[in-house]
Formats: structure tokens, sequence, C-alpha cells
């Protein structure tokens, strides 16, 4: 435990779909001296993503779906272009991702490579995301994918050059899809060889 903070007070200020709470704490400064600190903490649990990647054909598979935050924030249409994801409920991360892949994309993969982890916004979100990577093929696309009940998933399947210059241009916005796309331009994922 960390020693530099101490006297830690919880609050909790929501319990309506995720729990936001409150912290008041005690923080020692490198020169010694104690400052008392407040702040909001949202835990939505933990998450796991995959980038989904052919080298035959030079494709990903991202979907589009609307997504209320980048509504409110100025994306005029609410909708974002991402890399297939969901949270880890009490599964294991690779197990999430391989359910989440089937139920968001249509594609039953058995293989995936865990490649990092990292916190999305660790100002003030507790969330730890699992990037993990799988090779597709079309013989493993099971049914049309979508997501369950209340999601509303479009399926793109995209050359990855045209991806990467999505960045470029705007249209991928979604930090672990950057992510991942530059992962897999650095490692080399799409190659032929």
């Amino acid at each position: 435990m960390n020693t530099n903070i101490k006297n830690i007070k919880t609050e909790i200020l929501s319990a309506n779909w995720y729990t936001l709470r409150k912290l008041t704490f005690d923080f020692q400064k490198k020169d010694g001296t104690w400052l008392n600190q407040s702040r909001e903490v949202y835990d939505r649990g933990n998450g796991a993503t995959i980038l989904l990647y052919n080298k035959h054909q030079a494709s990903v598979i991202l979907t589009r779906q609307f997504r209320l935050p980048t509504y409110v924030n100025g994306n005029a249409s609410g909708m974002l272009i991402e890399a297939c994801a969901g949270l880890l409920d009490q599964d294991h991360a690779e197990a999430c991702i391989k359910r989440e892949v089937e139920e968001e994309t249509g594609y039953r993969i058995h293989f995936v490579r865990k490649i990092f982890e990292a916190y999305m916004s660790p100002g003030s979100v507790t969330e730890l995301l699992y990037f993990f990577v799988a090779e597709y093929s079309a013989d493993q696309k099971i049914n049309v994918g979508g997501g369950i009940e209340e999601e509303d998933i479009e399926v793109m399947e995209i050359q990855f050059e045209d991806a990467l210059a999505m960045i470029e241009q705007g249209e991928i916005k979604d930090g672990k899809t950057i992510m991942l796309l530059q992962y897999a331009k650095i490692h080399n994922l799409l190659e032929q060889g």
C-alpha cells in the first residue's frame, strides 16, 4: 500500500448503472507536507477489446454504434467506429472477448493473443482494459452479429490501410481502436510472409 495516502473516506454519489464515488483523502507530497484532496471516481468494471485482422485480405473487422457520451460532447451523429469490446462482468478477459466477438461481429474465434493492458481514463475512471488481437477468416462467420437485445451494432470489414487513413481523417476517434490499429501497423500484423 502507498504510505503517502491515508484517511480515505468514501461516499457513494450514485449506484444507478455503475458506481460513482467521492473519495476524500490525505496525500503526502514529495516535500513531506500533507494535502487533503477530494476526487470523484467512476467504477464501471474492467473490459477487453480486440482487433480482428485478416492477413490475406489485408482487412480488419470494426463496428459502428451510437455512443451517447460522444453525442453530448459534439459528435453530431453520435456514431462511433470501434474495435469490438465489452465489460468483463465475472469472466476472465479472454473468455469475455471471445463472447463479445461472437455477439458483436458474428465471428467465432478460438485463438486470441493478449498484447497489453491499459487504463483508459485514469483521472476519473477505474477501468483497466485488456487488449487482444486475433486472425479471422470467412469460415469463422457463424451469424450476422450486431450485438444482443438493446444493442444495434453495424459490423464493418475495412481494408487495413483505409482504417489507418480513417484515423488521419478523423473518422476513427475511439482511443482503444486507434491503439490497436497502431499496434498492428508497428508490429506488421497484416504483412504477408
